[in-house]
């Protein structure tokens, strides 16, 4: 829940609004009271749909539908205006989490669970066929999970079989992953109950595996699935396993029906009472959380003081409109929850703290929150590695020194030593121990892709501070969270740079072989931003086997026979000091870039004279040259002696950023699943960055990206890009 915005109405007919549910492109669905105490979730439809006629028709539709259904296992429809200026209606309100919620935070559900979960959803699908209609959109995020059982909602696309109007063009209308093929190919006449049962079919697969039976991906690349491909049911349990596959049939005639669907999942003559207690622990738990948050929001009354005129807490067009004054939220309604979001400094350790537990032999002790460190520690990324063991650790000692915190947070750190079998079985260790919260790291990208699957299916978060995956689906990898951007926005700061600084007409972008795809991906990035009738660019590939001295020499060479103005190099550290060597022996004299890639200490060193100037991106920065950093740098050289290392400071922010996740309004996470929401719901400005989720596979934050430049043997920050090519 959320609180209610400035432009929100206070009163929707005879519903007074409370929070945000949620909210989406069509309109916002709200947590209301109605004048007899009870509570509904009311939808609101937007202004700019509401002006369009068929978009009300739709709307009407789903109102007649829905109150057409009547069902234990069917959320029931409580009142509606189809007609009002903004239409709305109200349902029944369930505090339990969506299928796909539930699934996301706390695990596929066991077969018992399922079972019931199945057995319910076709009794509710023989209600919906019973009125002679088709639900069309039966899918996870459509399901409620109650403690007496589960909810089917939304009725907005459902229609008699016989009505053709929503595809009679060969239009996809519904939710791709769970759409039979027949919906998938646009078939409109076929669309009748089966569709149903196959989209019934992938439901359930997926409450019991996690994975859709037709797996990620694109919209178009799942239909294509859907309609050629078998179904992956490798995961299924066995007794499930014959029903599944007759509901995913491809043709419809070859599915049961749902009654016959519903006698396969008979609970027999316990059936009745199965609902109670046929959830997990932990979604038990999760709806508990969410019941007593909703019974702890006040009486309408403790909301509300004399105020405005109606027309300004009134939906235009609803039903009722208070008379003569009515009366307004208080501003302080929600109040807890906007510090959090506000991204402050020492009031939200305040705003979650626990009682404190009576300690042995006297006084209290607090809550113990476990993170844990997957590092390397030990091999070739060693530095990297122990820059951001130590940033952690200060994160750790600052949170625990504070007063006003409610938890102790205990670090447990791992070498994987870079190699990829060792982060696995990190992995699994860290995945099977319940108490660790998140994970910080690992440090490389190969680690990383070698986990990432593991802790999506712990549903443990793994926020990763030097890693820089491209192309992580951020719908399948809910716990990846990346707090650098990905390799492919180190493009950004070279192209400024060359474009404003350099001013660059004639680049040479030298594609190193041996960095695989991050390299030939850069330089045709570079390449496409630098395309103009004002600017040349040529490319030239270094082999991955070539490392002779002649062969920096020849490329070297290419360089000033084509009098080029700049120079952008891809690689590693190694082969850009021979670059640089070879440049500076041909006499070249102009632009020389590269990436953090070749940003080590051993280039001064190699490249010897042929260092100096050379300019590089990163997606780390010097925390010695930024003011907000200036109590960290101070307690980094107390602690450690030396000057805080690169990625250091991004460490002790993503650490820091994890316990803020860990916070909630009077309270403390204690599970995996609600964090992995809670991170992409936390804004924190930290002394590197701002942190907080963009809604696109880029992760946290977008704009990390910084310039440094080789100048007298060290490497100069020059800032963030956008600052320093200003």
């Amino acid at each position: 829940m959320e609180p209610l915005r400035g432009a929100d109405p206070a009163r929707i007919a005879g519903y007074r609004l409370l929070r945000r549910l949620g909210v989406g492109g069509m309109g916002v669905v709200y947590l209301a009271r109605s004048g007899g105490g009870s509570l509904a979730a009311v939808k609101v439809i937007r202004a700019a749909h509401s002006d369009d006629p068929g978009f009300r028709a739709r709307f009407r539709r789903e109102v007649e539908t829905g109150s057409r259904v009547a069902n234990p296992w069917v959320v029931p429809l409580l009142d509606a205006d189809p007609d009002a200026e903004s239409p709305w209606l109200a349902t029944e309100f369930v505090p339990g989490p969506s299928l796909a919620e539930a699934v996301e935070e706390c695990g596929p559900l066991p077969y018992r669970s399922a079972r019931v979960l199945g057995a319910r959803l076709a009794e509710a699908l023989e209600a919906v066929h019973g009125a002679g209609l088709v639900h069309r959109d039966v899918k996870p995020a459509n399901v409620l999970l109650a403690v007496d059982g589960p909810r089917m909602i939304d009725f907005g696309i459902a229609r008699p079989p016989e009505d053709t109007a929503l595809t009679a063009s060969g239009m996809v209308v519904g939710s791709p992953g769970f759409l039979s093929p027949e919906q998938a190919q646009g078939r409109g006449r076929e669309i009748g109950p089966a569709s149903d049962v196959f989209s019934f079919g992938c439901l359930l697969a997926y409450a019991v595996t996690g994975e859709r039976p037709f797996g990620w991906g694109s919209a178009a690349e799942v239909l294509v699935r859907t309609v050629h491909d078998e179904a992956d049911l490798d995961a299924v349990p066995a007794p499930l396993l014959p029903l599944l596959r007759d509901c995913l049939a491809k043709e419809p005639g070859a599915r049961p029906t749902v009654p016959e669907v519903r006698a396969a999942l008979d609970l027999g003559h316990g059936g009745a009472g199965e609902a109670g207690g046929w959830l997990p622990e932990s979604l038990t738990r999760l709806i508990a959380r969410r019941s007593a948050a909703v019974l702890a929001l006040p009486a309408v009354e403790a909301t509300e003081v004399s105020g405005a005129p109606a027309a300004a807490d009134t939906v235009p067009g609803s039903r009722e409109r208070p008379k003569g004054t009515t009366r307004r939220r208080l501003l302080m309604l929600g109040s807890t929850a906007g510090v959090l979001a506000a991204g402050g400094t020492a009031a939200w350790w305040a705003t979650g703290r626990p009682r404190r537990a009576p300690a042995q032999g006297g006084g209290t002790r607090l809550p113990q929150q476990v993170v844990a460190l997957h590092a390397d520690l030990t091999g070739d990324h060693k530095t990297t590695g122990l820059a951001q063991e130590n940033g952690v650790r200060l994160a750790v000692d600052h949170l625990n020194s504070r007063a006003d915190r409610g938890f102790d947070l205990t670090l447990r750190v791992h070498d994987d030593a870079g190699g990829t079998t060792r982060a696995q079985q990190i992995a699994r260790q860290l995945s099977a121990d319940d108490r660790v919260r998140a994970v910080i790291g690992p440090t490389t990208d190969a680690c990383a892709e070698a986990v990432l699957e593991q802790y999506r299916k712990a549903l443990l978060p793994m926020v990763c501070v030097s890693v820089g995956l491209d192309g992580v689906s951020a719908a399948r990898y809910r716990t990846y969270a990346a707090t650098r951007p990905p390799d492919r926005y180190l493009a950004a700061p070279l192209v400024a740079h060359l474009v404003r600084t350099v001013r660059t007409r004639r680049t040479v972008l030298i594609d190193d072989a041996a960095e695989g795809d991050f390299s030939w991906e850069l330089c045709g990035d570079v390449a496409q931003a630098l395309a103009s009738g004002q600017r040349t660019t040529t490319r030239r590939t270094l082999a991955a086997e070539d490392d002779a001295t002649d062969d920096f020499r020849a490329l070297a060479e290419s360089v000033t026979d084509w009098k080029a103005d700049a120079v952008l190099f891809a690689g590693g550290f190694e082969r850009a000091a021979k670059l640089a060597r070879a440049l500076r022996a041909a006499g070249y004299s102009g632009a020389r870039l590269a990436t953090q890639r070749a940003l080590d200490s051993r280039f001064f060193t190699l490249a010897g004279d042929g260092a100096e100037g050379w300019v590089f991106a990163t997606a780390f920065l010097d925390p010695t040259r930024v003011t907000a950093a200036k109590s960290f740098v101070a307690a980094y050289r107390h602690r450690f002696g030396t000057a805080p290392p690169w990625y250091s400071a991004e460490a002790y922010d993503a650490t820091l950023f994890v316990a803020r996740a860990l916070t909630t309004p009077g309270a403390y996470l204690t599970e995996r699943g609600p964090l992995v929401d809670r991170l992409r719901q936390t804004d924190y400005r930290g002394i590197t960055k701002r942190l907080h989720y963009t809604g696109s596979s880029t992760g946290y934050t977008t704009k990390a990206t910084y310039l440094f430049q080789a100048s007298g043997g060290r490497f100069r920050f020059l800032g963030q890009y956008e600052d320093a090519t200003a």
